[in-house]
C-alpha cells in the first residue's frame, strides 16, 4: 500500500479511527497516511487546519508513519473523500463508524456505506470500542459463488501482502448438513487457488444467523480483521444496512474491511 485516508471531522470516533490507524500503519513506511477534513465555510479554514497540524503532532507520539494533512471546503464530505481517493489513487480509507450525528448508526448506515459503494477503494470501518492488535488473523467471507469473477482479489491480496496474516475463509449456509456439494468444493478449489501464496484455512459452519456465526468465529479464532465483499443486495448489504449491522459492528470490537466486488 502507497495511500491510505483518513477522515477526520474530530468526533471522537473519528479520532479513535485516526489512532488505530496510525498503530496499524505503523512500520510500514512506503505508506502515506493523509488526514483529511471537510469544512463547510471558508471562515473555519485557520481552524481546521490549525486542528490537524495538533492531531498529526499527537499521531506521530503513537507510531512512526508519514502523515500529511489535508483540509478544503466542501458542501458534500462524500463528493470531497471521493474526489480527493480518486486523485491520490488510494489504496485504502480508514472510517470510524459515528460522525458529528448524535445518532451513533448514522454514520455506518450513509456515509460510510456511500463511500463503499463509490467503488473508488477498500473502506476499512472501525468500530468504537476496536483496540489496536497486530493483523495475525484475517476472516475473509463467502458465499462461494461464483468466485473468480465476484471475488476482488488484487485488493485483498494487498491487504493480505502488507500485514502478512493467517487466512481464514468461511462460509455460512444452513444447507451444510453433512457434506459439501460439488459445487461448493469446485469454488473451494478455486479460493484455494487464488489465495495460494496465503495458505487459507475453510470453514462451512451450518447455521441460519450469519453474523452471529461471524462473531462466534471470528472470536474463537482471535480475528483482527473481517473482509466483506460489497455485491449489491449482498451478505455486505445485509450485515451493514439491516438490524444486522448493530450485531456485526456495533456489538464488535473487529474492524470490517469493505471491498467492492
Amino acid at each position: 500500500m502507497q495511500t491510505v485516508i483518513v477522515p477526520v471531522d474530530f468526533s471522537e470516533n473519528s479520532l479513535k479511527a485516526a489512532r488505530y490507524a496510525t498503530k496499524l500503519l505503523t512500520g510500514h513506511y512506503g505508506v502515506n497516511m493523509i488526514l483529511h477534513h471537510v469544512y463547510e465555510k471558508a471562515s473555519q479554514a485557520s481552524e481546521a487546519a490549525e486542528r490537524l497540524e495538533s492531531l498529526k503532532a499527537e499521531l506521530m507520539e503513537i507510531g512512526v508513519v508519514k502523515i500529511t494533512t489535508l483540509s478544503e471546503e466542501g458542501s458534500d464530505f462524500i463528493v470531497e473523500l471521493d474526489k480527493l481517493a480518486r486523485h491520490q489513487q488510494a489504496d485504502l480509507i480508514i472510517m470510524g463508524i459515528t460522525g458529528r450525528s448524535a445518532i451513533g448508526q448514522t454514520f455506518i448506515g450513509s456515509n460510510t456505506l456511500k463511500m463503499v459503494q463509490q467503488k473508488v477503494c477498500p473502506v476499512l470501518i472501525v468500530p468504537e470500542d476496536a483496540t489496536y492488535k497486530d493483523v495475525k488473523n484475517v476472516l475473509l467471507t463467502s458465499d462461494f459463488k461464483n468466485v473468480q469473477s465476484v471475488t476482488p482479489s488484487v485488493p485483498i491480496k494487498k491487504i493480505l501482502k502488507t500485514f502478512s496474516p493467517n487466512l481464514h475463509i468461511m462460509n455460512v449456509d444452513s444447507e451444510h448438513y453433512v457434506a459439501l456439494t460439488e459445487e461448493y468444493q469446485a469454488e473451494r478449489a478455486k479460493l484455494n487457488e487464488m489465495f495460494s501464496d496465503f495458505k487459507p484455512e475453510f470453514y462451512f459452519l451450518g447455521l441460519h444467523d450469519v453474523d452471529e456465526a461471524i462473531n462466534q468465529f471470528a472470536n474463537d479464532k482471535k480475528v483482527d480483521m473481517i473482509i466483506v465483499v460489497h455485491k449489491g443486495q449482498s451478505l455486505f448489504s445485509k450485515l451493514f444496512v439491516k438490524s444486522h449491522t448493530k450485531k456485526l459492528v456495533y456489538h464488535s470490537s473487529i474492524p470490517v474491511l469493505a471491498i467492492h466486488e
